[in-house]
């Protein structure tokens, strides 16, 4: 069946659902959960550094050892442990300190944890170090941090290496976080984002199909209760330049109709080679460029750059706006590239590379005849891998706070999506608990969001009232000109007070068609917003109208809305699937990864990449019994969220439509399926090396996989990997840098006969290269 809004709140409400999952499985991960191992340092001498540690332990300099020392100086985190570096307890974390702390900058510089080209390019393009400062330990530039001031702070962050940035916020508490934090600011040029007492926001209008009415009216959302200063940030679903293209060009209308394009930029988060072509095929249709950026040259081959494409997209940046990175702590070694070293200097690294990219954006435009006035600033995604990185609010402070120092030492303009998925231990209130803890640091910006779920991603962020709340409290101000165009909008007064018109998104409609000339009585174009924005709820996109008791608190019975989707999530996530469903899958071969159960699927995802002996044995045996004669083989996977696969509706139409447009495009799909139990993405890579491996011509595995939930639908997608079988020979070579992906699956969302139909054309665009 298809599900409208109304189905979807009474499943939630009580309808029973097909799934073998019980509340108490739905419960709080603890840490105890984890192997209580680590890295131990039971001893030090008064005034030892890590090199005389090393010596005193190993009589030689052991890099193994160097590595663990620096990661057990961190917080702990999962994501450190997992690799081997976090302490095994307290007082070694202490000791590790200690170490790191009698250290001395240029000893430190002299022993990079890492080196590649990444690391090379960041420190050729760092002001030479001061002798001064290479001369303190580590202890001492702690302290000056903390008494110097901002520009004292600024003459010295210029000449620290990315490993020296972060290796002293680990020595730092978060209260001294937060002070080093509160001093330093790099804003945007002739701008107040990223200064003092400022608090930007970017709308990330978000929509589970990229419908252009959704973005459309979440951006005038976000501004009928004044938010929304820094970006027009969409993430789109389809990351094909022509639809790239229209939300880039609808974003550009409600800038332009309202002469705000010259103050507040937009962005489309697709791939900078697409955002690239976009920009080729319509000249001036894109404004800011988006990039994910990695600590390591490995890591950033999983993002599809290389220093190479960066170092010359940064140099064709010579406009206003240039260049919008993310990032955030986790990324690398979840994809494979750790090299053993800890998260925190992973991700100083990749604000080391942001920092060089600056300047050659500042290159660029003094090139150009201008002013080198470089526009760029970089969103640290705290939060939204998962518990496979930290799970605790705690954690997520703590690294929040490490970012933002890390950041503002790199002179960047660092703003936070504070976030968490659905399977971290972290609720809705416990965000607001941690921008509590947080904002006194005074990060330049925050996501927002109608709510704090976002509708296509499936996650929990900062939604546009907690900036109202955040305000109030903290007296955070917005960008000048932006705040003196929410006057003009007429959702604040000259007092900074919300209107009558404040939460009112089609009060701006209204605003927006009379700058287009609209000369239609008012009401008409009043009733013609209100049909337009239950269109969009009709859709599932979260829009926030009018509020509680406050002006920050949502009104109630979206407030009641979105708890409902919250705890739906948090069932979905410990769904699996039952043998109900599984007897209905005819010609399906069921296998299992290594995960033993639903905690350590989530806890340890590497367990999910990987079948376990018995079920590579029967992937070998369908090897054999297809003997060639197969160039695609459908995998379908649990994931995040069974109820997607499960729910009535969405599989069975799209594997239908799917197999009728692969025959009619000429492919040969494998008459059995493959079902994994506990499966990620990279499962199916792993089933491709032993089905294709050695094989003539392209052999594409479609790999069928329930998103992580949130959104308020179920949604599925579909990896598409195609590679020659000389390729699928080869252990590890195939990952997500030559993957495709249509997500957002759902009979709610993106059709499956819709899905099934784009994913065939795309396979076919990745055969012909």
């Amino acid at each position: 069946m298809q599900w409208n809004r109304r189905d979807f709140v009474q499943a939630i409400l009580g309808a029973p659902l097909a799934v073998t999952v019980s509340l108490t499985q739905a419960r709080r991960i603890t840490a105890a959960e984890s192997k209580a191992t680590g890295v131990s340092i039971p001893n030090v001498k008064d005034g030892e550094d890590l090199f005389a540690y090393i010596q005193r332990i190993k009589g030689t300099f052991d890099p193994t050892l160097y590595h663990q020392l620096l990661g057990a100086a961190n917080d702990f985190k999962e994501g450190d442990q997992f690799i081997g570096v976090a302490a095994v307890n307290d007082q070694s974390r202490e000791n590790a300190r200690q170490l790191l702390s009698a250290t001395h900058i240029a000893d430190l510089d002299a022993h990079p944890v890492f080196e590649d080209q990444l690391n090379q390019y960041i420190n050729e393009k760092r002001t030479n170090a001061d002798p001064r400062s290479a001369n303190l330990t580590l202890g001492q530039l702690k302290q000056q941090l903390l008494t110097a001031d901002e520009a004292t702070i600024k003459q010295i962050a210029r000449t620290l290496s990315s490993d020296v940035i972060g290796s002293v916020v680990k020595l730092l508490n978060n209260q001294e976080l937060i002070t080093v934090g509160a001093k330093v600011f790099n804003p945007l040029p002739g701008s107040q984002l990223g200064a003092k007492g400022y608090l930007g926001a970017r709308i990330q209008p978000n929509s589970p199909t990229d419908n252009l009415d959704d973005i459309f009216w979440q951006v005038l959302d976000g501004w009928s209760y004044a938010v929304g200063d820094v970006v027009l940030g969409t993430n789109p679903v389809s990351s094909e330049p022509e639809s790239v293209q229209a939300v880039e060009l609808q974003l550009r209308d409600i800038l332009e109709t309202f002469g705000i394009a010259d103050v507040l930029p937009h962005c489309v988060l697709s791939h900078i080679d697409v955002q690239a072509e976009v920009e080729r095929r319509s000249p001036g249709s894109t404004a800011l460029w988006f990039q994910s950026i990695a600590g390591c040259d490995a890591a950033n081959q999983t993002f599809d750059i290389d220093l190479k494409k960066m170092r010359d997209y940064a140099r064709s940046r010579n406009g206003k706006y240039a260049l919008y990175f993310e990032t955030g702590q986790g990324a690398d070694f979840t994809n494979g590239h750790s090299h053993g070293f800890d998260m925190v200097l992973h991700e100083s690294r990749k604000y080391g590379f942001a920092r060089a990219l600056t300047h050659e954006v500042a290159a660029a435009q003094q090139q150009a005849g201008q002013e080198a006035a470089p526009w760029v600033h970089l969103n640290d995604v705290a939060g939204f891998i998962g518990p496979e990185v930290f799970r605790t609010r705690e954690q997520l402070v703590r690294c929040c706070l490490e970012d933002i120092v890390m950041g503002k030492l790199h002179g960047l303009m660092i703003g936070l999506d504070v976030c968490s998925t659905l399977h971290m231990d972290v609720s809705l209130d416990d965000l607001d608990w941690c921008l509590e803890q947080i904002m006194p640091a005074n990060p330049g910006y925050l996501m927002a969001l109608p709510t704090k779920i976002d509708p296509m991603l499936g996650y929990l962020t900062t939604g546009f009232q907690d900036h109202v709340r955040i305000r109030e409290k903290f007296g955070y101000r917005v960008n000048d000109a932006m705040w003196s165009f929410f006057q003009q909008l007429g959702v604040i007064d000259s007092q900074g007070k919300p209107t009558k018109h404040f939460g009112d998104p089609t009060w701006v409609y209204l605003q927006y068609r009379r700058k287009k000339g609209d000369t239609r009585p008012e009401q008409q174009i009043l009733d013609e917003g209100n049909r337009q924005l239950a269109a969009v709820r009709k859709r599932g996109v979260f829009l926030a109208t009018g509020f509680g008791d406050k002006p920050s608190e949502l009104a109630p019975d979206l407030k009641l809305h979105i708890d409902r989707i919250y705890h739906d999530a948090k069932q979905s996530i410990w769904a699996e699937l039952t043998p109900e469903f599984i007897a209905t899958l005819s010609a399906s071969v069921p296998v299992k990864t290594q995960s033993t159960s639903r905690s350590e699927y989530i806890l340890h995802p590497a367990t999910g990449e990987q079948l376990a002996p018995d079920s590579q044995t029967a992937v070998k045996q369908l090897r054999q019994q297809y003997d060639g004669n197969f160039n695609v083989q459908i995998v379908i996977s649990d994931g995040l969220n069974a109820l997607s696969i499960m729910d009535e509706g969405q599989l069975d139409p799209y594997l239908k439509e799917l197999r009728s447009q692969l025959k009619t495009a000429g492919f040969h799909p494998a008459d059995q399926k493959i079902l994994v139990q506990s499966g990620r993405v990279r499962a199916g890579y792993r089933i491709g090396e032993t089905l294709f491996g050695g094989l003539d011509g392209n052999r594409a595995i479609l790999h069928i996989i329930g998103e992580r939930p949130g959104t308020g639908h179920h949604t599925f997608s579909v990896y598409m990997t195609t590679p020659p079988g000389s390729v699928w020979a080869q252990p590890g070579q195939v990952d997500h840098n030559i993957t495709r992906v249509v997500s957002g699956i759902a009979a709610t969302a993106l059709k499956p006969t819709k899905a099934a139909q784009d994913t065939v054309r795309i396979l076919q665009q990745m055969n012909l290269g």
